[in-house]
């Protein structure tokens, strides 16, 4: 299992409107093979920023499968014209659980 780490920051003032567009766009990525799951969280002390949390099964759901699929480009259209900057996106797999 992959964990996509993409840091979301959103113009200032869009976040009600990029949370709005996020919900309704979150099917395109769950529709996408090697998807398991993901969490969207705000962060408090900065409202514009987001982190996207997504679960892949391998690295290559995200890149190959979703980055160069027709869907990624509706998800572009969708949320990428709140980000500026450009989201900040890497990927982690488990080393340690407790």
């Amino acid at each position: 299992m992959i964990t996509e780490h993409a840091a979301l920051p959103i113009i200032p003032g869009r976040e009600e409107e990029f949370e709005a567009a996020f919900a309704a766009a979150k099917h395109i990525i769950a529709s996408s093979p090697g998807f398991a799951g993901l969490t969207l969280s705000r962060c408090l002390e900065r409202p514009s920023a987001y982190l996207l949390l997504v679960q892949w099964q391998t690295l290559d759901d995200h890149e190959t499968g979703f980055r160069k699929s027709p869907a990624y480009e509706d998800w572009k259209a969708a949320l990428h014209h709140f980000y500026s900057p450009p989201a900040t996106v890497e990927h982690y797999e488990v080393v340690a659980t407790d």
